[in-house]
């Protein structure tokens, strides 16, 4: 019998809703049914930048945002049942990430927002929802992310070699597979993935993002704005460690190059930097025990940073998750669809070896239709 399951994901990125359904009948080789991705319309992506700019405080004044969210969230659920021929009655829970409006796990008082009502969202699709994820691990003393490596374990682990995972969305995450599953699997964010490029090319070339990293392509690498930004903290911290677009931002960015010697760079030569700057934060991040290095997420398609990743890493292939057998767009959608199947379940979804948390728990909260 199938075991129908909808991840929604939308990342720091913020360039849409993807949305998978995949059926877990078979626990050990889950399969990918079908794919939608769902754009936000302009309105409501402007006011989800405005949010960000909201002091911790005021995030109560979401409401009619998260109320809005819950509903577009449901268009893409039933958009992509309507590309097959199921009905909600054949699907067990959409698990829905949300969006994050603020990630705040080494705060005073820890915390995680991501908005998009799961009551609407529940009620406009007839189908039970899990969400808030991260809220049982940070209660558990983790960071709340990254929680895909758990599923990642379950999609890609080798017994002959040692795999590493990284996703590269607004923020890079790697996850290290052991070959021995009994040995802890190591995950965490690496810094800055699309999101300084995706910024950098908004504010210099009036573009969401350099396609396939061809501006990049015609600048020359600031080797004393890389050192610079290099230097800042985060990137010296010990795991499980975890960041957003709180920390790397335009802000981060524009100090950066304050301090930066180099005072004569181009826009294609700061593109340049950045897109080394996640290329390097990444590689330095990787043992030299992994073999291979699977890829998804947006930053795959940017062929340059790709090669800079290769390039840094000699001895590591360096290739797309469809290589495995999953498109690399889908990875963590799917990842929201088996979470929402351990909730159901009763099983953890955490990894304490990535987040930090004291131990393994049951991560969302259910909401029926």
């Amino acid at each position: 019998m199938p075991e129908y399951y909808i991840g929604l994901m939308s990342g720091t990125s913020m360039d849409g809703i993807d949305a998978a359904l995949v059926d877990f009948a078979n626990d050990h080789t889950p399969k990918l049914v079908c794919t939608y991705s769902h754009s936000w319309p302009d309105d409501i992506y402007k006011e989800l930048i405005s949010s960000r700019q909201l002091a911790d405080e005021q995030l109560d004044q979401l409401h009619d945002l998260d109320i809005h969210l819950g509903k577009i969230f449901a268009e893409a659920a039933l958009t992509l049942l309507d590309k097959t021929n199921l009905s909600f009655k054949d699907i067990i829970a959409i698990g829905n990430h949300g969006q994050t409006i603020r990630h705040r796990p080494d705060s005073a008082q820890p915390f995680s927002l991501q908005i998009g009502d799961a009551k609407t969202l529940a009620r406009k699709t007839g189908i039970r929802v899990i969400s808030n994820f991260r809220t049982a691990d940070i209660e558990a003393g983790g960071q709340g992310a990254p929680l895909a490596p758990a599923f990642h374990q379950a999609a890609f682990h080798s017994k002959t070699e040692i795999r590493g995972v990284l996703n590269i969305g607004g923020i890079a995450n790697l996850t290290v597979l052991p070959t021995d599953q009994s040995q802890a699997v190591i995950g965490f964010d690496t810094g800055p993935g699309n999101n300084l490029m995706d910024a950098w090319m908004t504010k210099s070339c009036s573009q969401n993002f350099d396609k396939n990293g061809d501006f990049a392509r015609t600048g020359k690498i600031s080797e004393d704005l890389l050192k610079q930004c290099l230097s800042d903290a985060y990137f010296k911290i010990a795991a499980p460690k975890s960041t957003g677009f709180e920390h790397f931002n335009l802000d981060w960015l524009n100090t950066q190059l304050d301090r930066c010697a180099d005072t004569n760079l181009s826009d294609a030569d700061i593109q340049a930097t950045l897109c080394e700057l996640s290329a390097r934060s990444i590689s330095d991040s990787i043992d030299q025990s992994i073999s291979r290095l699977l890829v998804c997420g947006g930053g795959v398609h940017n062929s340059y940073l790709m090669e800079r990743i290769q390039y840094a890493l000699p001895g590591c292939k360096v290739e797309s998750t469809e290589a495995h057998g999953i498109h690399p767009d889908w990875v963590e959608a799917m990842a929201f669809a088996w979470l929402a199947k351990q909730t159901i379940n009763k099983q953890p979804g955490n990894l304490p070896s990535v987040t930090g948390a004291r131990k393994a728990v049951v991560l969302g909260n259910i909401t029926e239709a």
